[in-house]
């Protein structure tokens, strides 16, 4: 059980910064057409992880 969730949460995390990483790699006009400010990166990825 404890192994379980500590995987589940690992595997979240791995989600989170892989799109923090490839959401930074967008330059501003893309992140616009996405509908995406650069602040909103985090909050974005963290969505995204759940």
């Amino acid at each position: 059980m404890l192994i379980t969730l500590a995987l589940n949460r690992f595997r979240k995390w791995l989600i989170y910064r892989e799109t923090v990483r490839e959401l930074d790699r967008l330059d501003d006009r893309d992140l616009t057409d996405l509908g995406i400010g650069r602040a909103d990166i985090r909050a974005v990825a963290r969505q995204a992880a759940q």
